[in-house]
This record gives C-alpha cells, structure tokens and sequence, in this order.
C-alpha cells in the first residue's frame, strides 16, 4: 500500500501466482514498482528502442549534411558518429530503471532536488511536446491524402488513440513497440531497396564537398535525436527485475536504438544528397511508386501512422510522468489511475494545440528543435550520469525521493549550478537558425556546444562533489529498503560507465 511519501510497499504474491501473460492496465505511475511487481527480460529493450526510432521523423535529420552541401560520404560518415555518441548517453540510463524502479526524470531529484528537478522537467516535457507534434503533422498529412476529413480531423484521431496506449501504459506499449517491426521493416526494407535502384547522389561520395560547419551540423543533429530519447529510457525499464544484467540492459538498448537510426538517416542522407528538394513524405512516396503506382503512398501510410500513434504513446506517457513528478514536488497528490489520466489527457491536449500551429513545411523548424534539445540535455545527463555511475554508484533511498523533507534537499544546489555552468557555457558556441553566438565564426561555423555543455557540467558536478560521503546516506538507503521490499531486497551498484 502507497505510504505518505508517494513510494510502495511491496505486495507479496500469493502462492502459485503467474507473472502477468499479456498488457495489463498499469496502475502506477511516478511511484516505485516493488521487486514483486518486476517482469520482463534485458532483450525486450532492443525491440522497444528500434522501433522507437523506425519513424520517418528519424530519417529527416540524416538531410542536415546533404542540405548544407555535404557530400553523401561525409555526411554517411557524421551521421553514424554522431549516432553512435548519442546513443552511449541514453543507453547508460537503461540501468537506472531496474536499479531504482522509478521512472527517468523523477530519479533527477537526487541531484537536483524535490524541487529543483523541475528545471530539467520542463525541459523534458518540451521534448515530449515537440516530438509528438511533429508526429502528429506528419501523420494527419499523409492520411489527409488518402482518406476523406481535414488534417485537423485525423490530428485528433491519432492523438485520442496514442492517448489510449498512454492510459493503458507500460505493458500495452511495450507489447505494441515490439510487434510494430514485423510491419514496418519489411516496408521500408523495400523503400530502401527501391531507393538504391532508383536515386544517384548528386556528388561523387568520396571526392565531393566537405566543411567542417556541416560535418558537425550533420553530427549535432544525429547526437542531438539520439541523446533526446535519454530521458525516457528508465521509464521503460524500471520495471525489470533488480538483477537484470547491467550489460545486458545497456547493450539491448544501445543495439536496438543504433540500429534503427542508422539505417534510416543513413538513407536521410542518400535521399537528401540525391533529389533536388528533400521532403520525407513526397520523396518516399515517389520511390515507392516505382514499384508501381499508388505503392508509394501506401507505403508511408504503413510505416508512418501506426508508428507515429505508438511513438506518441511512448511520449504522452513520459510527459505524464514529468508532469505528475513537478506537481508531485509541490503539492501532496494521490497517485492514482485518475491522476495518470489527466496526466495523459493535459498532455495530449497540448499536443494537439502544438500541431495545429506548426508549419507544414517544418524541415528547418525541426532541425533547430533537435539542436535544441542537445543544448538543453546534454548538461543534464552529464550530471544525472556523473552521480549515479561514479558518485552515488546507484545506492539511493527510494523513500527520501519523494519525502518533502529528503535528505536531497529540495533544491540540489550542486546539481543546479552544474546544469547552469554548462548551458551558460555553451551558449557562444551555439548555432541555430534564429541564434549564432560569438565563438562560432571562429570555429569556421562548427557547432560545438554540446561538446562544451557536456564536459563543463559533468566536471562541475564531479568536483563539486568531490567532498561526498556515502555514509551518510547509508542509513536512509537501509530504511528505504527495508520499507518497500523488506531486507532480502535485491541490491546492486552501478557498473563504471566504462564497463
């Protein structure tokens, strides 16, 4: 039963009890999920995070580098680097979730406070926001084409039905992400197919242009997408069992996320660097119909809709948690399945209204959002990964988490004035279509502030908590864990981020 900290005690299970054999409506939210509760296995990540990515949205960014004048290999070159950067970020969080069974952002008040979490929060939710937004227009366009009804009309069918999947949560979704492949695989292996047969790159891939400005707006742009799904990824595996492999839960979620990225920005950047106007949704439909006529727009229907109502889903239910985690910091609420419901509910509103007020052409919009996004990020998992691999090595009281009175304190002044230090510090080096600062035209153009946000707010909050002594929490953690799982409780630290 729930206790005034908003945590839970454990439910023993009764005798002969199965594990759960299919989706069931979850009930938790923000709240810890206890070790009786835990099911699922480390694989199951790779199949939730490649389709987490297998959108035409993910393809998009692979036009940054062709767009500036990139040539097709350079640009192959800086997307891939890019994804494989990106993706250690999020994929080092997939540990968290077994280890402290909560979900991502709540785990940000051990660094930032009860209440100072809320700074990285809002930042998260405008994440959530963007990404489905973007989906959402995407979507609605395609289905305008073919179906009769408004892009407005088919925007609120996909939001109520990705709604749907939020409300049901976890185990709907995760179901839901793994069966996607078997139909959006076999048709983009087709467009990419037809692709190859069909389109030349406009430049010789290993002779053409190359400047170091587009190389690394190819590469922030990879890394940028990549790094934004870091806030998600506990909230997808917080409920495996405490003894999952540490390897084996990174590994999955990095193999799956990669893979899926770099197959489609890769062929992002050989569509870009091949048509005279990249479009993601004309241009697939003009390869697939030369398959034959009318495949073309079948085929991004297939790949587009369901993933963009599962993906929206994934996002509605992270905003939620977000949501529900700031006001949880303020006022006292109960967590129930109503409060998860509105939680939901605001969300996909504000999706909604977001997508109406987007631009139809939103290729530049977008690529200034992702860019935006590493900006506003890439501080934050500095420090979220800084102290649960080499300060806290994942030992946290679960219960002071929610407690107004946390032994975190409710503004994490260390945690705070890392994430300050670094955005502050990569703002002259920032570039975007509305901003350039002052450092980047002495780079040549290259955008390097990422690189800068990252390594100054990681070694802020290294140094700043040099001074640390695990002992005293070590009480708290004890109590902690014997109030929601008992002293049997399964116990484990964080692997070094290099193991």
């Amino acid at each position: 039963m729930a206790d005034h900290t908003g945590a839970t005690r454990s439910r023993q299970p009764a005798p002969g009890e199965n594990s759960r054999s299919g989706p069931v409506l979850e009930t938790r939210s923000i709240d810890y999920i206890p070790q009786s509760e835990r099911h699922g296995r480390a694989w199951h990540q790779a199949p939730f995070w490649f389709t987490g990515q297998f959108v035409p949205t993910t393809m998009v960014v692979g036009f940054a580098g062709p767009v500036m004048g990139l040539s097709l290999g350079w640009s192959i070159t800086a997307t891939v680097l890019g994804i494989l950067f990106g993706t250690c970020f999020m994929a080092f969080h997939a540990n968290q979730g077994p280890t402290m069974g909560l979900p991502q952002m709540i785990q940000s008040r051990a660094q930032f406070g009860t209440r100072g979490a809320l700074v990285p929060m809002l930042a998260v939710i405008c994440v959530y926001i963007g990404f489905s937004a973007f989906g959402v227009l995407l979507a609605s366009q395609v289905l305008e084409t073919v179906l009769p009804g408004s892009t407005t009309l088919w925007a609120v069918v996909i939001v109520l039905l990705a709604a749907v999947l939020a409300i049901v949560g976890y185990d709907l979704l995760h179901t839901v992400l793994r069966l996607l492949p078997y139909l959006v695989v076999p048709v983009f292996g087709i467009l990419t197919v037809l692709a190859l047969m069909h389109l030349s790159p406009h430049h010789d891939p290993h002779t053409a242009s190359f400047t170091w400005a587009a190389a690394l707006a190819q590469f922030v742009a990879a890394a940028g997408y990549q790094l934004g799904y870091a806030v998600y990824v506990s909230d997808y595996s917080r409920y495996l069992p405490a003894d999952t492999s540490a390897r084996g839960v990174i590994g999955w979620t990095y193999a799956g996320a990669a893979l899926s990225a770099i197959w489609l920005m890769v062929l992002g950047n050989f569509i870009a660097g091949s048509v005279p106007v990249p479009d993601a949704l004309v241009n697939l439909q003009d390869i697939g119909d030369t398959l034959f006529s009318g495949f073309g727009k079948t085929a991004v229907i297939a790949v587009l809709v369901p993933s963009a109502i599962a993906i929206m889903g994934v996002n509605l239910y992270g905003a939620m948690l977000s949501g529900l985690s700031i006001v949880h910091a303020f006022r006292p609420i109960a967590l129930t399945a109503r409060t998860r419901v509105v939680g939901v509910a605001t969300g996909a509103a504000v999706v909604f209204a977001v997508a109406e007020g987007l631009p139809g052409k939103y290729l530049d919009s977008f690529n200034d959002f992702i860019t935006l996004i590493l900006y506003a990020l890439a501080p934050w998992t500095a420090v979220n990964l800084i102290d649960y691999y080499f300060v806290r090595r994942g030992h946290y009281a679960i219960t002071e988490i929610f407690s107004p009175d946390s032994i975190y304190g409710r503004w994490g002044l260390a945690g705070l004035l890392s994430y300050a230090l670094g955005v502050a510090a990569s703002i002259p080096f920032m570039t975007t279509g509305f901003y350039t600062g002052p450092m980047v035209d002495a780079l040549d153009g290259a955008d390097i502030a990422f690189v800068v946000g990252l390594v100054v707010s990681g070694a802020a909050y290294f140094l700043a908590t040099r001074g640390f002594d695990p002992a005293r929490e070590r009480e708290a953690i004890r109590d902690s864990r014997n109030r929601l799982d008992g002293p049997s409780a399964v116990v484990r630290s964080a692997p070094r981020a290099t193991g």
